[in-house]
């Protein structure tokens, strides 16, 4: 897999080294990627997740996993945890119908 956050997106961007002599060479700009074990209350696992510093930021902004999953349109959501959107809208159905 790609070095790419499965929360935002971020990807390596490239420019240039400029020395003081103003000489330029090409250059790699590399996202801070942590792969990190996530909990999900509602399916109560650790959930693997390849994501930047900023992503753990979000994560945490939107209230947890759980609430980012649920909570952002699924369209913005990588394709690696669209199965676990799938899976907590049918529990939240489950448990509303329960009701």
């Amino acid at each position: 897999m790609a070095r790419r956050c499965m929360i935002t997106g971020k990807k390596p961007q490239s420019g240039n080294n400029v020395s003081h002599a103003q000489n330029k060479t090409r250059r790699r700009f590399l996202p801070n990627i942590q792969v990190t074990n996530l909990y999900s209350e509602m399916l109560q696992q650790k959930i693997a997740i390849k994501t930047t510093a900023a992503g753990l930021r979000t994560i945490d902004h939107k209230g947890g996993l759980d609430a980012y999953l649920l909570n952002t349109a699924a369209s913005k959501i990588q394709p690696e945890l669209k199965k676990y959107r799938t899976k907590l809208l049918k529990l939240q159905q489950k448990t509303a119908a329960a009701k």
